[in-house]
């Protein structure tokens, strides 16, 4: 057995029930280890109430191969972001050239580090011992490399070029300031990309079609229910409806055929009550109802009504609109009160929440709870990787007072906050088995709406890692009578429910049911983290398209708009450039496919390593087969589709890490 083996027992994983006394001895010893490094708090400040780790272990730090991922994406920004700004001064001073040169040095600094990490690291057939003598003096060179120096460094290049630019502005007087409160056009947000390329979104964001596939293939595919009659809060009349879909149309016609779709962002009417404020100016964030039908003989989506905001009485319902209507530039407006409730119900609920909060209890709690070398901690110790650190790093730099969740989102900070934990203890844990989900929103059926990516491809990943963890868990567990007597993972389920606060959790005696919440856990780590984070780089970084505030008030009749009022709805350049940097970077890392199973830390060894599960064609086998023939699948539904791309499991990180 080699010393790793012995440091991480993962050879012969074993229940408690199994074990022999002295075994059972060392088990105790070492979760009383554990529960010791990893304990509750529900008082950290940014997160009150959600139940979250005291601090992050030192086992639970980022890999230096992930630091240097990360710091590759920062370095891209920081480049963008000095080009950015230097387009906007327009000179050939000597000052011109100062600024220059930091982009050279950025230019430096970026292949020194795709260098280190290609010759010096990833190369497959180097000398273990040389590689990592190199690997430590290249970062010992570059002095401290830490997660925060990263930031301190980009904060310093910012501060540094805002000093210079100060300069410049002095020299070249007011005319060469740029009066970012001011949008003249659309052009002046396609300049916030100098280096890094201009989303494609930003050629079809204005297109009703571009609008509607957001529900189904954007980042937030979670809110969208089929619904069997017209809520009475949305007074939608026969002439309004087929004024949109035509005379042969029907809205009872469209509700009897499963035809009609509906958004109702009624949870964010808490964020929507009291509007946020920077530099002077007033943001607001909308709680509005979104209409979608699927016209007869069709198969995708159309937009047929919004209303901006919950009441009727104070929000008349807008329609869609061609160019040269009067109406145009309201349901513009109507639809960018849409994407500023997506931006915020996607950012705080879908990712933020039901993804990173809910994976830190099933964290904590299986490191408490689970010896090492009980079988679902081996199971499930690769899905964990990053994510006690990752949230952590949010808690601290992006929901907190004067973080970018805090500048360009709509609502106060402290608001956001409450929201998002709020959302988190509402989290049924069950009733969004995607199965149970695709059920009660009555999207289940393709046959109704046949135009959905995300739903297609998630129930092959949900199948996939179902499979998977079925064939793992029979491996250790010869019957339901093995589930009950296991009392560790009764243990486990007690601690998820009493501090976890995991809404809807209970007791597991079956081993369905154990598959069930394991393939829940791994899913919503893997496949459902991806299809909500990765979006925010193509789709979420220019600001036009989606935005976490509207800096004007929702349009509150239907004409006499105008694109200059629709142009003031949209961010200051300034928190447009913190948009795109913020949501590039979410959506930038790519780090460890699903089914990379390998130990989280130098020189990353493989993971499992119990015959019964790593022989071939054993579960771990069957299950990286099953992957490719996923991605071959999508593959294929992509040369048919609009191409969606977030569930490819080469695509899938294999844990929330970023």
């Amino acid at each position: 057995m080699s010393v790793l083996s012995t440091l991480f027992p993962r050879r012969n994983p074993t229940l408690p029930q199994n074990d022999n006394t002295s075994e059972q001895t060392r088990r105790h010893k070492q979760l009383n280890e554990s529960q010791r490094n990893y304990a509750w708090t529900d008082e950290l400040e940014n997160v009150v109430g959600v139940p979250m780790a005291t601090k992050v272990p030192y086992d639970e730090k980022p890999s230096q191969s992930w630091l240097l991922l990360v710091f590759d994406v920062g370095l891209q920004l920081a480049e963008n972001l000095l080009a950015a700004r230097l387009n906007n001064h327009r000179t050939n001073s000597k000052e011109n050239k100062k600024l220059q040169g930091k982009l050279d040095n950025i230019h430096k600094q970026i292949q020194s580090i795709t260098t280190l990490q290609i010759e010096h690291f990833d190369k497959p057939d180097a000398d273990l011992t040389e590689k990592f003598i190199v690997f430590t003096k290249e970062l010992l060179s570059q002095g401290s490399f830490s997660f925060e120096a990263m930031l301190q460094t980009f904060e310093k290049l910012c501060d540094d070029l805002d000093a210079d630019l100060g300069d410049l502005d002095a020299d070249l007087g007011d005319q060469a300031k740029t009066d970012e409160h001011n949008i003249d056009s659309l052009a002046e947000f396609r300049s916030l990309f100098q280096t890094i390329p201009l989303p494609a979104i930003a050629d079809t964001f204005m297109d009703d079609q571009s609008f509607a596939r957001f529900r189904v293939a954007g980042p937030n595919p979670m809110l969208i229910e089929c619904i069997k009659s017209i809520p009475a809060k949305l007074p939608l009349t026969e002439a309004q409806y087929q004024a949109v879909m035509g005379s042969d149309d029907s809205i009872a016609s469209a509700l009897s055929e499963n035809r009609l779709y509906l958004l109702d962002y009624t949870e964010l009417d808490y964020l929507a009550a009291v509007p946020g404020e920077a530099d002077g100016l007033t943001k607001h964030v909308f709680a509005p109802l979104a209409l979608f039908a699927v016209p007869k003989g069709n198969s995708s989506l159309v937009p047929v009504a919004i209303q901006c905001g919950q009441d009727p009485a104070t929000n008349p319902l807008l329609f869609p609109a061609e160019k040269d209507s009067p109406t145009f530039w309201g349901w513009q407006m109507a639809k960018f009160a849409v994407q500023v409730a997506e931006c915020n119900y996607h950012e705080l609920f879908v990712h933020l929440a039901r993804t990173h909060l809910v994976l830190e209890a099933f964290t904590i709690a299986t490191h408490r709870n689970l010896a090492e070398t009980h079988p679902l901690n081996v199971l499930l110790q690769p899905t964990f990787y990053g994510t006690l650190f990752i949230n952590n790093a949010a808690a601290k730099f992006l929901i907190s007072p004067g973080s970018p969740i805090d500048q360009f989102f709509g609502a106060p900070i402290k608001r956001s906050q409450q929201a998002a934990g709020t959302d988190r203890l509402n989290f049924d844990f069950y009733a969004n088995m995607l199965p149970a989900d695709l059920e009660r929103r009555g999207i289940a059926d393709p046959q109704h709406l046949p135009d959905f990516p995300w739903r297609d491809d998630a129930q092959l990943l949900w199948e996939a890692i179902h499979t998977w963890v079925g064939n793992y868990v029979s491996v250790y567990y010869v019957d339901d009578e093995a589930v009950i007597a296991d009392t560790e993972l009764a243990a486990w389920t007690e601690d998820l429910i009493l501090n976890g606060k995991v809404k809807g959790f209970k007791p597991i005696v079956l081993r369905t049911q154990l598959v069930d919440v394991l393939t829940m856990v791994i899913y919503t780590a893997t496949a459902q983290h991806a299809a909500v984070n990765f979006p925010q780089r193509p789709l979420m970084s220019y600001p036009p398209a989606i935005a976490g505030a509207g800096w004007q008030v929702a349009p509150d009749e239907p004409a006499k708009h105008t694109e200059k009022q629709w142009l003031e709805m949209m961010p200051p350049l300034k928190y447009g450039m913190d948009q795109l940097n913020i949501m590039y970077a979410l959506g930038s890392v790519y780090y460890r496919a699903i089914g990379d199973y390998r130990s989280n830390h130098f020189p990353y060894r493989h993971w499992f390593e119990d015959d019964s599960i790593i022989k071939k064609d054993g579960p771990l086998d069957q299950f990286l087969k099953t992957l490719k023939e996923v991605e071959n699948t999508i593959n294929v539904r992509n040369t048919t589709r609009i191409s969606y791309e977030f569930l490819l499991p080469s695509k899938i990180p294999n844990s929330i890490n970023i």
